[in-house]
């Protein structure tokens, strides 16, 4: 494996027209391939709308088996262009059970692994508890031709506990396909205050594990078709930091875009030299990380 790897990011605003959506994350796979990239990430969700800004019996209707039609379509894509590709698909498991769900192809086409959303969050116009099952795979990183990816997928950023165990368990990368953004009644100031704690505690997830983190964010205005909100405003502005946090790469807020970001994967192995948090770790005091709440 090089150091050095070249990281594809789309940034993509989608519409109710799923094969609209698919060809568009098609031909940001194959820009990003054509501008050098060996993996490319897509957002959360990105065959279709953010569906879960309201509870709807119908929006099941979307998920597809895995495998199934969307897996074939964009491990035919990796194979094309012999990258690794990061996906985020629903998936329909069985009668009732539904899952967000990170699907990594090689570069072969094949199936390298998935992850099954793990955090599912419940918050006004992000109804996700209505969908999703919480995963069952556990915190594992993926094997791939390029590296072993730590996958996570939104909601999971906020939980310094799931950066931390794809790290213990040798993640030189974490990967989270995002869909967050404003809900319209927000005042400007909140809007601020959110999106820079998303940034700063994923950032933080890079310092406290020395791994690079790359984020990728869906951009664009989702009506909510239930009329409740004014919708959802995506905030776009994917980034890529390094295993220090310092910012490698930041989108737009508002913009499609396909870029490739370089990542220098020994620099992992540099900081954790210099900043050894790994090691002195106190493992013997942590017991209670696994209790609710000390009361």
């Amino acid at each position: 494996m090089t150091n050095l790897l070249k990281v594809g990011l789309v940034q993509q605003a989608n519409t109710p027209d799923k094969s609209s959506n698919i060809d568009k994350s098609l031909k940001g796979i194959a820009d990003c391939a054509a501008q050098g990239a060996q993996l490319v990430v897509l957002q959360e969700l990105h065959c279709g709308i953010y569906f879960c800004q309201a509870e709807d019996t119908n929006m099941f209707d979307l998920a597809e088996p895995i495998p199934g039609p969307e897996t074939e379509v964009f491990a035919a894509a990796a194979r094309r262009y012999g990258i690794v590709l990061v996906t985020s698909l629903f998936e329909k498991r069985a009668p009732g059970i539904y899952h967000n769900t990170a699907v990594v192809f090689d570069k072969d086409g094949s199936m390298a692994g998935k992850y099954r959303k793990m955090h599912i969050p419940d918050d006004p116009a992000y109804y996700e508890k209505f969908y999703f099952t919480p995963g069952d795979l556990g915190f594992e990183p993926i094997q791939t031709s390029v590296g072993k990816l730590g996958v996570l997928v939104c909601w999971d950023q906020w939980y310094p506990e799931a950066a931390r165990l794809m790290a213990l368990a040798g993640a030189e990368l974490l990967i989270y396909p995002t869909a967050i953004g404003w809900e319209s009644t927000d005042p400007q100031a909140e809007k601020e205050r959110q999106h820079g704690a998303w940034f700063t505690v994923q950032r933080g997830h890079a310092v406290a594990n020395g791994l690079p983190v790359v984020t990728v964010n869906r951009t664009g205005h989702e009506p909510d078709w239930s009329g409740v909100t004014g919708g959802i405003q995506f905030w776009g502005q994917s980034f890529v930091a390094g295993p220090q946090g310092e910012v490698l790469y930041l989108a737009p807020p508002d913009q499609e875009l396909n870029t490739v970001v370089e990542i220098d994967l020994k620099r992992s192995e540099d900081v954790r030299r210099i900043w050894p948090f790994l090691r002195d770790r106190r493992i013997d005091y942590y017991g209670d990380l696994t209790r609710r709440y000390r009361d």
